[in-house]
């Protein structure tokens, strides 16, 4: 499930929400941009409201959640109806509780991602990305662990987005500058369906047109 929704959509937007009413508008407001792939992050105490509201009164959208740290954060948000699961990390608890098909553990070491491999998830959340090193970063995973591909979150915008997207290990980027607070707060969605517009605009161009992805269906993409 994952690998195809994420090779689908490529652009995930990380969403914080303080108050359960602005969970649907919000995502008819991205769904109208072409982004019908949400992450709902479980960082107030509105989340789990927000992806059950999202799931019962938006079916045309997907929704996950995002900062799931414990086992019963995992719970409460299956409760709530969300499709998938995002952690900023990767406990041994979390990954015997998590299914590989629905959950992106996040990782940050040549370590870790071996560990998390060894648990079953091929697909995993590089976070912090831009912090870790970015494309350079994760180029350099790509040759001792080629089978591992990622959702590179943390740092990210519109204007580095395409070199992420470029790289074949990366499935797809999330990010949340196309959903600021400050947006939300206001209800600017006409402003969100913009950013969301411009960003599926932008994964469109970067798909395919990257230098790394042309050495590799040309067959020139070294991992030594």
């Amino acid at each position: 499930m994952l690998e195809a929704m994420l090779a689908h959509q490529k652009i995930i937007p990380v969403i914080t929400l303080d108050r359960v009413e602005d969970a649907v508008p919000l995502a008819e407001a991205l769904s109208g941009g072409g982004l019908n792939v949400l992450e709902v992050t479980f960082r107030t105490e509105a989340a789990a409201g927000a992806i059950q509201t999202i799931v019962d009164q938006v079916p045309a959208v997907t929704v996950g959640a995002g900062t799931v740290t414990t086992p019963a954060i995992l719970q409460a948000a299956d409760a709530a109806g969300a499709a998938f699961f995002v952690s900023p990390g990767a406990t041994n608890a979390l990954l015997s509780a998590a299914d590989p098909s629905t959950f992106l553990p996040g990782v940050a070491t040549l370590s870790e991602m071996m560990r998390a491999l060894d648990a079953g998830f091929r697909i995993q959340k590089f976070f912090p990305a831009e912090a870790l090193g970015g494309t350079r970063f994760l180029k350099s995973v790509s040759a001792p662990l080629p089978q591992l591909q990622f959702c590179a979150t943390g740092g990210i915008h519109a204007g580095n987005l395409a070199e992420y997207l470029a790289l074949p290990s990366v499935l797809a980027i999330g990010g949340s500058w196309m959903v600021p607070a400050g947006l939300i707060r206001a209800g600017n969605w006409d402003e969100i369906t913009r950013l969301a517009k411009t960003a599926c605009r932008l994964a469109a161009g970067a798909i395919g047109s990257g230098p790394d992805k042309t050495a590799q269906s040309n067959g020139s993409l070294s991992h030594e």
